[in-house]
């Protein structure tokens, strides 16, 4: 059976602390150096969702977007913009790193979509740090 995928782009800006009451304040500032300032910081994030059609002959090769748009406008969007990533709930009892970020994105996403139409997320932090994820529900809450 024919696949296809598309890839759809998402903004949103965030600050956060990168910071864990399971290091001392010394070692929070030695693994996380600047990101450890108590004031937070923040990013211009970028989200990739990657969405596949198990047969794009069938919709004559169009995606619901629009869904996908709905989706992660409610489900990402209207969560994160211009929010402290450390007062979410899901971070209560982890560090809001990249990895943990996107991890917390797919579970949201996942639940959301048809079954099976998520192929990855990804999420761009800075110029250099680039995360992605493709995997299982409930990823955030096994890892914290």
């Amino acid at each position: 059976m024919a696949q296809a995928s598309v890839t759809r782009r998402y903004r949103f800006c965030a600050a956060h602390r990168l910071h864990t009451d399971h290091l001392s304040p010394k070692d929070n500032q030695t693994v996380f150096g600047k990101c450890n300032n108590p004031n937070g910081h923040g990013h211009n994030y970028v989200v990739l969702v990657t969405v596949k059609s198990e047969d794009p002959t069938a919709t004559g090769g169009r995606m619901d977007l629009d869904r996908l748009d709905r989706t992660v406008g409610q489900q990402v969007i209207t969560r994160f913009d211009h929010r402290d990533l450390n007062q979410d709930p899901e971070f209560a009892h982890c560090t809001t790193t990249g990895e943990n970020l996107v991890l917390l994105i797919w579970d949201l996403l996942v639940q959301s979509l048809p079954a099976g139409q998520l192929e990855k997320v990804g999420l761009i932090e800075t110029r250099d740090n680039y995360f992605e994820y493709a995997g299982a529900v409930g990823m955030l809450n096994d890892k914290c």
